[in-house]
Order: C-alpha cells, then structure tokens, then sequence
C-alpha cells in the first residue's frame, strides 16, 4: 500500500480545527504518523500565524477519492471556496505525496510543488521521514530541508495547544 502524506493547517482557531481534522483523518484512514506543529508566519499575506503538520498514512484508495475526502473535511471545519489563495482559513488538508506516484492531472499534481517552496510543509516531513526521497528530485527530505533556504522562514515548533495523539 501507498504511503500518503498530507500537509494540515489552520490560523483561524487552530487549536480547535486541526485536532479535530486528525480525529477526522483517523476515523477516515486509520493510523496516522504525525509530525511535530509548526508555528509558520502567514504567507503571501498578513494574517495570524498558522499552526502546520504533516500526516502520513498507508492507503490504496485512489488519489482523487481521498483528495475528495480531504476537501470534506475542509468544508465540514467551515473552508470556503470562494477565498483567496492566500488568505486566513480555518482548515487546508492538502495531499503532498502518494507513495512515488507522479500525477499531473488538474486539479491534482503530485508530488505537490509545496514540498521544495514552503518551510512549513518541508521541514516536517523531513522530521518524519529524513531518509524518504522526493519522486522528482531523488533527494531526500533531510538533504533538501538542509538545502534549503532558511534566511526569509519565520517558523518554530511549537507545542499543540491540545493533545493530538
């Protein structure tokens, strides 16, 4: 089965949002591995600082059911559609990686390009599989968080608010 990985996060009442999106996840796809919390400064916007993770999880249901899936349990946590890319949410579940598959299918790409360009999906998933490697690149998750530039990430880990596990 593949290993799925998905990039969680809310700076509208995350305290609230991402334990309940986990518990979602879980009820959903079982066990789920999970980084540590992220604080992340807003991007490409001002706005509240967002709290971000990883979750991994084994699954062999295609990537477009459980993309689909994730955007219900968005919309069940108060996502709208209609905001701007970059803005506030209460809830973004975005799925970054399934097994090495690479999928160009609009609206859905993976490996996801978040993955090289955003601090706050790559530095936790290199905390959760170092040694995994990027489908495209071939470098692991360790080399390109060590790689990558740290000058401009205003990000910190941070303890949940409420127990995830």
């Amino acid at each position: 089965m593949p290993e799925i990985f998905l990039s969680i996060g809310s700076n509208i009442e995350p305290a609230i949002h991402i334990p309940a999106a986990i518990r979602d996840l879980r009820e959903r796809f079982g066990p789920l591995t999970l980084s540590s919390i992220y604080e992340t400064a807003a991007v490409g916007f001002a706005g509240p600082p967002f709290h971000n993770l990883i979750a991994a999880f084994a699954s062999d249901e295609a990537p477009q059911t459980i993309a689909r899936e994730l955007r219900g349990i968005e919309e069940r946590h108060g996502r709208r559609r209609e905001s701007q890319k970059f803005s506030s949410r209460t809830l973004d579940v975005d799925l970054i990686l399934y097994g090495d598959i690479r999928l160009d299918e609009s609206p859905l790409h993976l490996p996801r390009d978040e993955i090289t360009r955003y601090a706050f999906v790559l530095e936790p998933l290199a905390e959760i599989v170092p040694h995994h490697r990027h489908p495209t690149t071939g470098e692991t998750y360790a080399e390109l968080w060590a790689d990558f530039d740290k000058t401009q990430v205003a990000q910190r880990k941070i303890a949940p608010a409420v127990q995830v596990k």
